[in-house]
């Protein structure tokens, strides 16, 4: 009996190690296939794209340039992204990648937002950027770093953050995000300029002011 009951216990473990380990032995992590460059005129709904005939591809698909060019902020906010994803590579279609080049104007900054699908890492190409983010509730920890040029700092997956150029002068930096579509929520934008607008009278409450301050700060957006 007492050999049985071993028996029975080590069977029972066994059991319990290969249910802990199903999802890591049956659940694919990797593309099937070399890629599956978005066919983006396609108008069957999936998650992602649907691929292009493999015929059809070149490497057009997989090329992006113009990252070098700086460009010129005139957003009120006084800086300006230039978009590497999907939408403009095709290729990067299952890839778990996307880019972006952000110039800053003098003072300039990218206004508090967060990508609820994606971490990032940013490079400063040139200039000085005060950068940070913040850690979830309870705490709202602000953990914030002023880069110089070729620093890098990563932004945790959809916790807020933001870039301020501290200088006078232009500044660059390069952005790498581990989804083909990361998303950008900016928070100015999403609370105060939502279509339709969320109720003033909500919104009053939750940032302890009044009825009119909130209405003048949905006038600015």
């Amino acid at each position: 009996m007492e050999r049985m009951g071993r028996v029975s216990a080590m069977l029972g473990f066994s059991f319990l190690l290969i249910m802990a380990s199903a999802p890591f032995v049956f659940a694919d992590s990797v593309p099937l296939q070399d890629f599956c460059v978005a066919d983006l005129n396609n108008t069957v709904r999936v998650n992602g794209y649907v691929c292009k005939d493999p015929a059809e591809v070149t490497a057009e698909d997989f090329f992006f340039s113009g990252l070098h060019n700086p460009q010129v902020p005139t957003t009120p906010i006084g800086s300006v992204a230039t978009h590497v994803n999907v939408k403009q590579v095709g290729g990067l279609n299952t890839q778990g990648l996307a880019m972006v080049r952000i110039d800053y104007g003098p003072y300039g900054q990218n206004a508090p937002h967060y990508h609820p699908r994606g971490s990032e890492i940013i490079v400063v190409l040139e200039g000085t950027l005060l950068v940070g983010f913040i850690t979830s509730n309870p705490e709202n920890r602000l953990l914030s770093k002023v880069l110089n040029k070729g620093d890098a700092f990563v932004f945790p997956q959809g916790l807020i953050h933001f870039q301020f150029n501290m200088g006078n002068t232009p500044a660059a930096a390069m952005a790498s995000l581990n989804s083909q579509s990361p998303g950008t929520v900016t928070v100015g934008n999403a609370v105060f300029a939502s279509n339709p607008a969320i109720p003033v009278t909500v919104l009053d409450r939750a940032f302890h002011v009044d009825k009119k301050t909130v209405e003048l700060i949905q006038s600015k957006f």
